[in-house]
């Protein structure tokens, strides 16, 4: 993998990693996210962890067939990214992913994903409603922001002026 795509890869994990938080900023919203995770059976650190996993890979799976540069990622428009967690199917998701990860945690969280996917069943079906839960929250997301076709940019500046992690 080149030094690009891992540095692609890497705005998109931290994309993935600032959606909650930036929903969560108004705080009913995080309770009514945990009671569906919890009324779906699914544990809320674990929801969560997916839901990041999620954002993460539909960005990743845009950009690459996009053919974005890591330095023309944040042109992505958010709608786009949007679309492609529940629009494209779950390999298409894990497609062109790097073979080893620099953060263990993304490498467990991909893991995850890919389990639930093969898996089939009942995880298949959690992996569907956690999908529309990102899908929901990006729609959200690009709702609040003044611009008219919010970009990945919009919302990791955004997240940059809430203070939150890089």
């Amino acid at each position: 993998m080149t030094a690009d795509h891992d540095t692609l890869w890497r705005h998109c994990v931290h994309l993935g990693r600032v959606v909650l938080p930036l929903m969560d900023q108004e705080p009913w919203r995080q309770d009514r996210r945990r009671q569906r995770l919890r009324s779906w059976g699914v544990d809320t650190t674990v929801g969560h962890r997916i839901i990041e996993t999620l954002a993460a890979l539909a960005a990743h799976a845009v950009a690459v067939d996009a053919s974005l540069s890591a330095a023309e990622f944040g042109t992505l428009p958010l709608s786009t990214v949007a679309e492609a967690v529940t629009g494209k199917h779950d390999f298409e998701l894990l497609a062109g992913l790097p073979d080893t990860f620099a953060d263990d945690h993304d490498e467990i969280a991909v893991k995850v994903v890919r389990l639930y996917t093969y898996k089939g069943g009942r995880s298949s079906h959690q992996l569907l409603r956690l999908s529309t839960e990102v899908r929901h929250t990006l729609t959200v997301l690009a709702a609040r922001e003044p611009v008219p076709s919010p970009t990945c940019a919009d919302i990791l500046g955004r997240a940059a002026e809430a203070n939150l992690p890089q």
